[in-house]
């Protein structure tokens, strides 16, 4: 574990995108209902659960006090757009918490709708942005987003 007990405390925030790929029927499934219930509240749910927890799940994480969590989602074409922020006012930054709750936001929705469609799927887990500590503000180009 890298030792932050010199870091100064600054507020820090990360944001992170998960894209779940699934047919039209299930995403209308998703609107409207799945037998499981709600797809959308319980994948909120859960990734504020996970990010939480990403220091018991990733080895050498530093358990950090967030001060907040958002799980939001957004419906794209062939899927849905996991969104996960995440903040903290601490002495490491929270890209991890936020990546944790995209993935498993992401993975629930699969959970949630496997009895509709097997092949639904995760494209893509990736930081879109963080901000505080020393390095500052990073964004990912608008081109690659």
């Amino acid at each position: 574990m890298v030792d932050v007990g010199d870091k100064p405390v600054t507020s820090r925030e990360a944001l992170a995108e998960c894209i779940v790929r699934m047919a039209p029927a299930t995403l209308r499934a998703v609107r409207e209902g799945t037998p499981k219930g709600d797809a959308l509240q319980v994948a909120r749910v859960a990734g504020i659960m996970a990010a939480k927890r990403t220091s018991e799940l990733i080895p050498l994480c530093h358990p950090l006090p967030l001060t907040n969590v958002d799980v939001d989602f957004e419906f794209v074409k062939g899927g849905i757009r996991v969104l996960t922020r995440a903040r903290v006012v601490g002495q490491t930054g929270v890209e991890m918490e936020a990546l944790t709750a995209a993935a498993v936001a992401g993975l629930t929705l699969i959970d949630m709708t496997k009895g509709i469609e097997r092949g639904v799927s995760i494209e893509s887990v990736r930081l879109l942005e963080k901000s505080g500590g020393r390095s500052g503000t990073w964004k990912r180009a608008a081109a690659s987003r």
